[in-house]
């Protein structure tokens, strides 16, 4: 199956996504006409390339918590990254109606 969307697509709208802020997986799906494409979303962000600089902390999921399994390095590592940018988690969750960019 042929992929609806290609990774730089995704990393275009990820370089967009500002400091404070944050995205869900849908979301970015929904960006490039393919609501139904969230986990691919994940996906390609899993494979980001190495020093990329692009913001993939400021990804999240719909139910506005971190995807990494709680407690481990890179759920550490997102939520510290997104409280240097003013984005506070209550209960391991951010806010949406508070912090979602609403996009361009």
């Amino acid at each position: 199956m042929h992929a609806p969307f290609s990774p730089s697509d995704i990393w275009f709208i990820l370089d967009k996504i500002p400091s404070g802020t944050v995205a869900t997986y849908g979301q970015l799906a929904r960006m490039v006409g393919a609501p139904s494409h969230a986990r691919l979303v994940g996906n390609i962000l899993k494979q980001l390339p190495a020093g990329s600089g692009l913001p993939w902390h400021r990804v999240i999921n719909s139910k506005g918590q971190i995807s990494f399994p709680e407690g481990s390095g890179k759920h550490l590592e997102q939520q510290r990254l997104l409280e240097e940018e003013g984005v506070t988690l209550l209960n391991g969750k951010v806010s949406l109606n508070h912090y979602q960019w609403q996009g361009e």
